[in-house]
C-alpha cells in the first residue's frame, strides 16, 4: 500500500493509518467513500479496524500521520487535495472531504469546506446540498 522509507518499521497503528490514507488518496475527484466502506477494505487486508479507527486516522491525517503520505502527490496533487486543516497549516495531500459518514455527511467541524470542495468537483449531492448522494457518488477501489 504505502511505501515507508527504507529501514523504517511501521507500528501497527501506523500500518493501519497508511492503509487508510492510501485508499483515501485514490478516491477520484467527484466521488466519495464512507468511513465504514474504507474500514471494510482495509480490514480485508489487515484484519483489523473499523469506521471509528478510520475516523481517527482522518482526524490525524494533516499532522499526526503526515509522514505516511508520500511527497509525490501523483495525479490528485494538482487539484488542491488537503487534509483537515491542522494548526500548523500543513495540508497533507489527502482528499479528506471525499470521506463521509454512512448517510453522506462530511465532518461537522469542516462541513462548509467539505461541501464546497465536493460541489467544485461535481460530486452528486442530496437535494438540500448538505450530504453526498451515496447511490450516485460512492466509489469502490475496483472501479479504477
Amino acid at each position: 500500500m504505502t511505501d515507508s522509507p527504507p529501514g523504517t518499521q511501521l507500528t501497527d497503528v501506523e500500518e493501519y493509518a497508511a492503509a487508510v490514507l492510501d485508499v483515501v488518496r485514490r478516491i477520484p475527484s467527484g466521488r466519495a467513500m464512507t468511513y465504514g466502506l474504507i474500514a471494510e477494505i482495509v480490514g480485508e487486508e489487515l484484519g483489523r479496524g473499523g469506521p471509528r479507527q478510520v475516523g481517527s486516522v482522518m482526524a490525524g491525517s494533516g499532522d499526526r500521520y503526515a509522514h505516511l503520505v508520500p511527497d509525490d502527490d501523483g495525479p490528485e496533487g494538482a487539484d488542491g487535495d488537503a487534509a483537515p486543516p491542522s494548526d500548523d497549516g500543513d495540508d497533507g495531500g489527502v482528499p479528506w472531504w471525499r470521506v463521509v459518514n454512512a448517510v453522506g455527511s462530511p465532518p461537522k467541524q469542516y462541513l462548509t469546506e467539505a461541501l464546497d470542495a465536493l460541489r467544485a468537483e461535481g460530486c452528486p449531492l442530496s437535494r438540500d446540498g448538505r450530504r453526498v448522494n451515496l447511490r450516485r457518488a460512492v466509489w469502490f477501489p475496483e472501479d479504477d
